[in-house]
């Protein structure tokens, strides 16, 4: 058979890691084994629907580069591909339940389960539904629909026997059929719970595996009973475990945690973000961390798959998105660069191709996530112009005020006086000056990058932050810094 996968997300706000995870995962084994990987939007809750959910696993997906075989965007044979599309469908099996003595109609209302399950509580037990409505008669149960009272429809547990099946992770489970409770299938709005219509869903769309989180581990001898009652297949179940932030509390948006979005957003690649997600909860079997989503295609495993809940470490994977920044072409590098240049007010700068060249041997080095740019290289943008002056003082340059004041007196006027204003020049006039007064380079430079920049640490020397601030501006710092120098030399001699 097939193998046929799906990732079922609920259209109830932005994505998580973890269900992008499993998305990678599904995606993953399809592809491994030439099968169809299938996107199913589940909106049974429409209390929980957000809108525009539904567009974001869109554009997550895509992003991720987890393109879909068959999906609600694209058709295929198994549509419709969204849940409420296909409301007609499961009221009829949940019927088909009831004449098999499966499932039965309950009329309990919300009052009389609250009070109920008050008294089973007061008494320090855990309520579940008691069956209570599975005694009608089939002519009550008439007489009440006719009626048009309320009603639920729910599973029919077996009170004995064991519930049981087998998970490609875990192993054998198995449950005593007295711990589960008669869930609801189909709601009192005619809608299918969550579980009920999974289990119609993966059965007609013609599902094989079925991997998704943990949390469902304990709801699966439920839908295995469904399957028994129909006499269908059971798919082959894979349940992922749990991304924890650390070793007690999981991943949430709730608490802060980042989205996919997020990531994207401060700066993350998205192939940087998948290839460090595989490796959460998943093992190749050999040393490798750094793969494209072929060769994770090619090494994917079930066996690989881990029992452990894994730690989402955003440190590695900074440090992997560093990695992939490093290995990119260069010209790539700059166009994913250049709008976090803009948002840092150097747009006009990164708009110059003879800065090109400039910024990516200065950034690329440096870079591990593309947010980090604007902390950089603001200083490009707008000098902090209450800089101390202590900042001239550098053992290793020897240079204190005193010299650097004499450096700035020597080298406006060099400046000032260059016919071209470029890199070559630029390095020529300076280092040439130095060469020519037998001054060490560093003496010099040191003094000109701190007048230019306000900062003892800088993407890129004193010629590379003068090409880039071009001749007007490069001059007017200089002037400023030595100002200040002259202003501070005044308060010593007054002193």
């Amino acid at each position: 058979m097939k193998v046929r996968t799906r990732f079922a997300p609920s259209p109830t706000g932005f994505m998580h890691v973890g269900n992008l995870r499993t998305a990678l995962y599904a995606w993953l084994w399809a592809k491994k084994n030439d099968g169809v990987f299938m996107l199913r939007i589940e909106d049974t809750d429409q209390a929980r629907f957000v809108e525009g959910a539904e567009e974001m696993v869109y554009k997550t997906l895509r992003t991720a580069g987890l393109v879909w075989d068959e999906g609600p965007d694209i058709g295929g044979d198994y549509g419709p591909y969204v849940q409420s599309e296909r409301k007609d469908m499961y009221l009829p099996y949940a019927k088909q339940l009831v004449e098999m003595g499966k499932a039965y109609y309950c009329f309990c209302t919300k009052e009389e389960l609250e009070e109920r399950r008050a008294a089973v509580e007061a008494e320090g037990g855990t309520f579940k539904y008691d069956k209570h409505c599975l005694s009608l008669s089939k002519e009550e149960v008439e007489r009440r629909l006719a009626a048009g009272e309320p009603y639920v429809i729910r599973q029919n547990v077996p009170t004995e026997g064991v519930a049981d099946f087998d998970d490609a992770i875990f192993g054998h489970i198995s449950v005593d059929c007295a711990e589960l409770d008669d869930m609801i299938l189909i709601k009192a709005d005619g809608m299918p719970t969550y579980n009920f219509a999974n289990v119609i869903d993966d059965h007609t769309m013609g599902i094989t595996h079925v991997l998704r989180g943990m949390e469902y581990l304990s709801s699966t001898p439920k839908y295995n009973l469904l399957y028994d009652a129909f006499g269908w297949e059971k798919p082959t179940y894979v349940h992922l475990t749990t991304i924890m932030r650390d070793a007690t509390h999981k991943l949430s948006k709730r608490d802060g945690d980042a989205t996919f979005e997020d990531l994207v957003n401060l700066g993350y690649l998205p192939e940087a973000i998948i290839n460090y997600l595989a490796l959460v909860g998943w093992s190749p079997g050999d040393e490798r961390e750094f793969f494209t989503l072929d060769e994770l295609k090619e090494a994917f495993s079930l066996e690989g798959l881990s029992k452990s809940p894994a730690i989402f470490d955003h440190n590695k994977l900074r440090w992997m998105n560093a990695e992939y920044i490093r290995r990119m072409d260069g010209a790539a590098y700059f166009e994913k660069a250049k709008p976090w240049l803009i948002k840092a007010g150097v747009g006009a700068m990164a708009e110059d191709p003879a800065n090109e060249d400039i910024f990516i041997r200065i950034l690329q080095p440096r870079t591990e996530i593309f947010s980090d740019i604007a902390n950089v290289v603001d200083f490009l943008a707008e000098l902090d112009e209450g800089y101390d002056t202590e900042l001239f003082t550098n053992k290793k340059s020897k240079t204190n005020p005193e010299v650097s004041k004499a450096v700035l007196e020597a080298v406006i006027p060099l400046l000032e006086a260059l016919p071209e204003w470029n890199e070559t020049s630029l390095h020529d006039a300076l280092i040439g000056f130095a060469a020519e007064k037998g001054m060490k380079n560093g003496t010099l430079l040191w003094p000109v990058r701190i007048a230019m920049s306000g900062r003892t640490v800088t993407p890129g020397g004193a010629i590379e932050i003068a090409a880039l601030l071009g001749r007007e501006e490069t001059l007017r710092r200089l002037r400023l810094g030595l100002e200040k120098l002259n202003h501070e030399a005044g308060d010593i001699c007054v002193g």
